[in-house]
């Protein structure tokens, strides 16, 4: 099939029935163009006055909207940041079924044994899975000694005992003789336990290859090396904003790197009234959430964005939420300004750009 070079083919990206087709026609020379479905929705009924739908109508309307210009080209990444965006996909996906396996034990604790967790905070540490795997019920637990439980948990743990392994088993122990958990259907309950932590424990293994392998990726890609030179921006974090912007160097501002997460400012103004200035998510909500993420994180443990926060709530009276989103703009102008230099984060001009723009 033979296609002109330069036309024009909008398509609407809604699910991924377009996929295939842009990168084919993208393959063939010819230029892709993709139009936000909510601008779709928003113009039809443009032409005819009517809600109505139907494909011939859409197609109209979709050519409407290219001829008035709003659309944003269709550009394929190269084979790493394609590769990068699959594996973050992947990973994106376990992290999601391991939290429902993680809530699924914990409701099995609340029901067969709620004191549990005033023994074992964190019900994932060596101790508690050996417990969980071995004695789970406090039926189990009510005629075992001290003694008892740590040789337990020594079939699946070096350093059993201590004080710390004494002072947990006798807690656990005393809540178990103590419980109010329902104790119906305990063969069951066992087996249902049984069969969450063994899918747990092959999800967070599964979930660490998927690690490795965005590392091995990211080793290929020259501008990761330069955002992980800012302190508290880690491998996943970097991982994901790649994987959800592409190459950065294809942004000229951070403007441009915020609305593709669909983090620019939208306000509702008429006359004298003035709406409430709030953010578009008119863009990727997996980029926005993890630059969300990558922010807060940032001024946990990086002093130059702690310093701006601290300035942001004590001396212009911010908001912490307000703060944590105005530093996400300057977080998006450092990445791209980073990327474009070539350069290394260095708090040093980051503090003085900083102080000029407070």
């Amino acid at each position: 099939m033979r296609l002109v070079s330069n036309w024009v083919v909008p398509l609407a990206p809604h699910r991924t029935c377009w996929w295939n087709l842009a990168n084919w026609l993208t393959n063939k020379g010819t230029n892709v163009v993709l139009v936000n479905p909510a601008t779709t929705k928003r113009n039809k009924e443009n032409r005819d006055n009517s809600p109505s739908k139907s494909d011939p109508k859409d197609a109209l309307v979709i050519a409407d909207i290219v001829s008035r210009g709003y659309y944003y080209e269709h550009t394929r990444q190269t084979q790493e940041f394609q590769r990068l965006r699959a594996m973050m996909s992947d990973r994106e996906f376990w992290v999601v079924y391991s939290v429902r396996l993680q809530n699924r034990i914990i409701l099995w604790l609340d029901i067969r044994f709620p004191e549990y967790t005033s023994v074992f905070k964190d019900w994932t540490c060596k101790r508690s899975l050996a417990t969980l795997k071995e004695l789970p019920l406090p039926q189990d637990l009510a005629s075992r000694s001290v003694t008892d439980m740590i040789t337990t948990w020594r079939k699946h743990m070096h350093r059993a005992g201590g004080s710390t392994g004494t002072q947990k088993a006798a807690e656990l122990i005393s809540q178990a003789k103590r419980s109010v958990g329902d104790v119906t259907a305990l063969t069951e309950a066992k087996q249902d336990l049984e069969r969450l932590i063994a899918e747990y424990e092959r999800v967070v293994e599964m979930l660490g290859d998927v690690q490795k392998q965005i590392l091995a990726i990211l080793s290929e890609i020259p501008i990761a090396s330069l955002l992980r030179s800012i302190k508290g921006l880690g491998p996943i974090f970097v991982a994901a904003i790649l994987a959800g912007a592409g190459d950065l160097r294809q942004y000229t501002h951070g403007r441009q790197f915020l609305r593709k997460a669909g983090l620019n400012l939208a306000e509702s103004t008429s006359g004298k009234r003035k709406g409430q200035i709030v953010i578009s998510k008119r863009g990727d909500s997996t980029l926005r959430k993890y630059l969300f993420l990558a922010t807060t994180q940032l001024i946990g443990v990086n002093p130059v964005f702690q310093k701006l926060h601290e300035y942001n709530v004590k001396v212009k009276h911010m908001k912490k939420q307000r703060s944590v989103f105005k530093l996400l703009g300057k977080v998006a102008r450092i990445l791209i300004s980073i990327v474009q230099k070539g350069e290394t984060f260095s708090p040093e001009k980051a503090s003085n750009i900083i102080t000029q723009a407070a």
